[in-house]
């Protein structure tokens, strides 16, 4: 894999259900609508698809079907978890099954040190058949990875890029900056596309893009050839659309509208419960005006 083949859009692909029964068909369909509608490579198994409810056989099998209807595109898989012996076992397993390079989330709920996460980031990354992206969400894990470390931990060969969902742009600009010219910076928040992008970002994982592909591809190549212009006229004409996703727990803004589209049923693994009513009517209104 070359190392700055993550650029561009990557759709952090939902998984759908029926009855509480992952739907299989649904989600093959689903990959196709990406890989037609001109993203840049996907990324199964992020919290998007709720994988902290998906049982080992079904992340698995997601994992074949992406593979199989992805057509070439890279496939970056979520597979952290704050274990870092688990991390490494999983980063094994999931390397038979297709996937190009690893997700790996800085460790939650336990909050390692800066020193900690250099340490866990190095074990996973020595260990990985697969090229390792680290990624940074304070709002999900309780803590922020400095820009120091991700600096430190991008000079590994085997850690590609990161995805940065800090919100923090001086924090995520330091990076870009001064990370080696093969790490990749990616925005792991939609609405941070334009100001990442424009100052040498590479692209980013697109919770969005589940719902509007063509027009998050369309953002990131007009990005890519500087062209701000027009750029940012479709930027603001996608805001709601970033903002709305994140009214309610990610993803069930997103299946919400999805399910408005008539792409999936709007269904929930426990402890997440399909949207609000008044969600429904937001989302349903902003696919329509897109």
């Amino acid at each position: 894999m070359n190392k700055k083949m993550l650029t561009g859009v990557g759709t952090a692909l939902i998984t759908p259900f029926h009855n509480n029964k992952v739907d299989y068909e649904c989600y093959g369909k689903l990959v196709e609508r990406q890989v037609n509608e001109g993203v840049n490579f996907l990324v199964p198994l992020g919290t998007t698809a709720e994988t902290p409810c998906l049982t080992e056989e079904e992340k698995i099998k997601l994992l074949k079907i992406t593979k199989e209807r992805a057509e070439g595109l890279p496939l970056l898989v979520g597979a952290g978890s704050n274990n870092t012996n688990a991390v490494i076992s999983t980063v094994k397993e999931y390397a038979k099954y297709g996937a190009d390079a690893m997700l790996i989330v800085v460790p939650y709920y336990n909050k390692p040190t800066q020193d900690g996460m250099i340490k866990h980031f190095t074990a996973i990354a020595d260990a990985s058949p697969k090229p390792i992206v680290i990624y940074n969400v304070p709002g999900r894990t309780g803590s922020n990875m400095l820009a120091s470390t991700t600096l430190e931990l991008s000079k590994h060969n085997n850690i590609i890029g990161i995805k940065e969902a800090s919100g923090n742009y001086a924090q995520i600009s330091e990076i870009i900056k001064n990370a080696p010219k093969d790490f990749s910076v990616l925005s792991g928040n939609d609405d941070d596309t334009l100001s990442l992008m424009a100052t040498g970002g590479d692209g980013v994982i697109s919770v969005a893009s589940n719902i509007a592909p063509s027009l998050m591809a369309s953002l990131t190549s007009l990005l890519q050839k500087d062209e701000i212009k027009e750029a940012r006229e479709l930027f603001y004409k996608l805001m709601p659309l970033f903002k709305n996703c994140f009214i309610e727990s990610n993803p069930i803004p997103v299946k919400a509208g999805m399910a408005c589209m008539g792409l999936i049923e709007n269904e929930l693994r426990s402890p997440l419960f399909p949207a609000t009513e008044n969600t429904i009517q937001i989302m349903k209104t902003t696919v329509s005006e897109l």
